[in-house]
């Protein structure tokens, strides 16, 4: 490290974020005190420090990757937000606009007009502007295909012909293509020549005259070879690659599996089409985790922080429905041991435990669930094992925990009946959570559903309800 580093650490993102937020404070706050100003100079004052800070508010903004000036964008409410985009460099607007959550883009693309979008989109790349493309406006979509060249254009509809979890929707088209029967001295002066190399070039792709994929020449190899060998003496004929139509997500386990930088895409006959970039399978990855942790809370899409009350509604309502309906059933399962429960007052302050400690308990085991689903761990032949499983692991946690809160429950109450009903209904209603925990995302999947939509919402309906029903039922029946 430099001395210059080691005197100045890196900022954090928050510090950056916190440095923006002022700026906007303070901007907003001089203008306030310029615009209360009177006088013939009025006007003139104002302008001056308006356009004042907003430079200042600029030359911070310039220092910023685009990535950082993204997330500044998605952490300001719509207002101070759209102050800042509007200072954003135009040759940047495709860079951030590529970097932004869905939700935050659309209100950056409903801000720009037509020529800023086309201005912006025709600075990106054909995998760039495919991903792009179904949030554009459909007149400017057909302005940009037709200001595109031939190849480009092709490669931008073979990119939309795919789906988004498809391997052919995330594909990028810049590689370095080389042949097997020439030297890797005539392959280093041909780099030369280059302006550049694509982003995250670790390999370069070994094709024939027909573009079918031969194999890859790690950049590693390239560089400590004798520069006389030819390329298909040392290239890997057996590399990791992709056909367009596979799943996106299995492709990005196999990034993390294998250590992958970049990966050939070919097509059925194994001509080369593209590659995949660990950038994009990062990207993919981080996505389907927000995904899933969405869909657990029954939330449909991902929401801009800022949106408006009414598009929030809309993106939750549909659960909170379910979760009432749930929530009343529940009610009706106490209601159905009012007796019990005016007899003996100590039901109703013991029986959230019961409940909640079961819903905690599913969760855990729906979560590991579903994260085994994801990683394809989950299989017809261990699926019976993996019940056994979680119903011991329940058990054993049921008998513990459940004899811890039946001792507490004997000393509240001096009733060691009591504390034995605790114990029994806390192991049932964890042998239930369990058994829950692993059938819903199994349910689910079965359904050809998303085995997180709403699985939190279900485990804890299903122990709330369960745990009441079990508790009030054995108290009634052993204490009564």
């Amino acid at each position: 490290m430099t001395e210059v580093e080691a005197k100045k650490p890196q900022e954090s993102m928050q510090d950056r974020l916190a440095q923006v937020v002022e700026l906007l404070h303070r901007h907003k706050l001089v203008e306030g005190l310029a615009h209360r100003q009177e006088g013939q100079h009025r006007d003139l004052v104002e302008n001056l420090v308006h356009r004042q800070n907003l430079a200042e508010l600029q030359r911070k903004l310039d220092e910023l990757h685009s990535a950082d000036v993204a997330h500044i964008l998605e952490a300001l409410p719509l207002n101070e937000r759209l102050t800042v985009w509007q200072l954003v460099k135009a040759e940047r607007d495709g860079d951030i606009l590529l970097e932004v959550s869905d939700a935050v883009r659309e209100s950056l693309i409903a801000d720009m007009d037509d020529h800023e979008i086309l201005a912006a989109a025709r600075e990106m790349d054909a995998d760039e502007l495919a991903d792009l493309a179904p949030e554009l406006p459909r007149d400017v979509v057909l302005e940009l295909m037709e200001s595109l060249d031939a190849q480009q254009r092709e490669r931008v509809r073979s990119a939309l012909s795919y789906e988004e979890d498809q391997v052919g929707a995330l594909m990028d088209f810049e590689m370095v293509t080389i042949r097997e029967d020439v030297s890797l001295e005539v392959v280093l002066r041909y780099l030369r020549r280059l302006k550049e190399l694509p982003g995250h070039t670790d390999k370069l792709f070994v094709v024939d005259y027909d573009g079918i994929l031969k194999g890859v020449l790690p950049i590693k190899r390239l560089l400590v070879n004798d520069p006389e060998k030819q390329v298909g003496e040392i290239m890997a004929s057996d590399p990791v690659s992709f056909g367009p139509d596979e799943d996106a997500y299995d492709a990005a386990q196999a990034f993390e599996r294998y250590d992958l930088v970049s990966a050939p895409v070919v097509d059925g006959s194994g001509k080369l089409i593209g590659r995949l970039t660990i950038d994009e399978m990062v990207d993919l990855i981080r996505e389907e985790s927000e995904t899933e942790v969405l869909n657990m809370a029954g939330l449909r899409e991902e929401e801009d922080l800022f949106a408006s009350v009414w598009k929030s509604l809309g993106n939750r309502w549909s659960w909170l429905a379910i979760n009432l309906i749930t929530a009343f059933f529940a009610s009706r399962v106490i209601g159905l041991f009012e007796g019990s429960i005016e007899k003996l007052v100590a039901l109703a302050a013991l029986m959230p435990i019961v409940a909640g400690i079961g819903g905690n308990s599913g969760n855990q085991t729906i979560t590991m669930i579903v994260r085994a689903m994801a990683l394809d761990q989950v299989g017809t032949g261990n699926t019976s094992r993996l019940v056994r499983k979680e119903l011991g692991v329940a058990l054993v946690n049921g008998l513990v925990w459940g004899g811890v809160i039946g001792v507490v429950a004997f000393l509240l109450y001096d009733s060691w009946s009591l504390g034995v009903v605790m114990t029994g209904a806390m192991t049932l209603n964890l042998l239930l959570a369990a058994l829950m925990g692993v059938l819903i995302p199994m349910t689910l999947v079965r359904l050809g559903r998303d085995p997180a939509i709403g699985a939190s919402v279900m485990i804890t309906a299903m122990t709330d309800s369960g745990g009441f029903f079990i508790f009030l039922g054995l108290a009634t029946i052993f204490l009564l």
